[in-house]
């Protein structure tokens, strides 16, 4: 049976599951080159994440669901066309920080919301802190003037 706690934890798998595609996506037409390190990168620390909160469903007697959300398809069709109209460069940096500063703020609410705790919580906040450092770095790469502040 679901409870509060699950449902938040299946929310962020689904979301790591999403970004985790995403990255995939574009990892497959950019090719050995250019942001090839960054994609893979984020696509693994994604990857590790899902699983993490997987196994926390787990824990919880519930089975995890296999897939993502429609976001899965809107961030491969988003990749599909951006490479359709030019390369996946370092003129993606924006969309993937901005995508990154969502990640970031579900996190953030779950944690706000006191449903989750224990070793979940610990899990959630030390994966919140990866993203805001994957965060950081993608920020220097694209020269952003304003970092997001990472907690």
């Amino acid at each position: 049976m679901s409870t509060p706690a699950t449902k938040q934890i299946q929310g962020l798998r689904t979301a790591a599951i999403d970004a985790m595609n995403g990255y995939e996506e574009a990892l497959e037409k950019v090719g050995p080159h250019g942001l090839s390190g960054l994609l893979d990168e984020m696509s693994r620390l994604h990857r590790g994440h899902a699983d993490e909160l997987a196994e926390q469903l787990r824990l919880a007697g519930e089975t995890p669901g296999e897939g993502g959300s429609i976001m899965s398809t809107v961030n491969r069709v988003i990749m599909d066309v951006r490479s359709l109209v030019g390369e996946l460069d370092a003129s993606i940096l924006p969309g993937l920080i901005d995508g990154e500063k969502r990640n970031i703020a579900r996190y953030d609410e779950v944690l706000a919301s006191g449903e989750v705790e224990g070793p979940a919580s610990t899990l959630i906040t030390r994966q919140r802190l990866d993203l805001g450092d994957a965060l950081a770095r993608m920020q220097k790469m694209s020269g952003a003037s304003e970092p997001y502040v990472v907690l």
